[in-house]
């Protein structure tokens, strides 16, 4: 079954903004790594890699349906935030983004009932819920430890030991 063109466009989009999401993540990790927080820089890391499987997902999607995949130029992310905090809220408003931009082309499969499309987007729905949580999670943790910088350690070390 080949791809709507609507739809195709759609996902190029986003195909494109995952590959943002993973260069806002990497433009943390260097940020993070110039504050000495290893750490919380390989947490951001392998998030820009995530996100990286993301965009495959969708191009893998798009070609297999006989579509044509388009890359468009990406913008260069903020580099500085004011705080780790600031960071993490950042990310997890953008992950919030991605949610709402996921849903509205899954709003557009079901309008355009594409039963092949669904599956795929069920998946990312998934996903999402993961992302926001553990962004929100790790912000709320930053909140509450304000100016220790014990416990920006502690948490910095645990952040370093994330494995996907």
């Amino acid at each position: 079954m080949e791809i709507n063109d609507e739809l195709q466009d759609a996902m190029n989009d986003q195909l494109n903004f995952e590959l943002y999401s993973g260069y806002i993540y990497l433009s943390m990790a260097a940020y993070f790594e110039d504050k000495n927080l290893s750490g919380m820089a390989h947490w951001m890391k392998i998030q820009a890699g995530e996100e990286y499987q993301h965009a495959m997902r969708f191009w893998d999607h798009i070609a297999d349906r006989g579509g044509r995949v388009i890359l468009k130029e990406i913008k260069a992310p903020d580099k500085e935030w004011e705080s780790p905090l600031e960071a993490f809220k950042t990310a997890y408003k953008h992950e919030k983004l991605v949610t709402d931009r996921i849903f509205k082309i899954g709003k557009l499969a079901e309008k355009l009932e594409d039963k092949s499309a669904i599956p795929m987007l069920n998946w990312f729905y998934n996903e999402q819920i993961e992302e926001e949580e553990q962004t929100k999670r790790i912000a709320l943790l930053l909140k509450e430890i304000g100016d220790q910088k014990s416990a920006l350690f502690m948490l910095d070390t645990k952040l370093g030991q994330r494995e996907k």
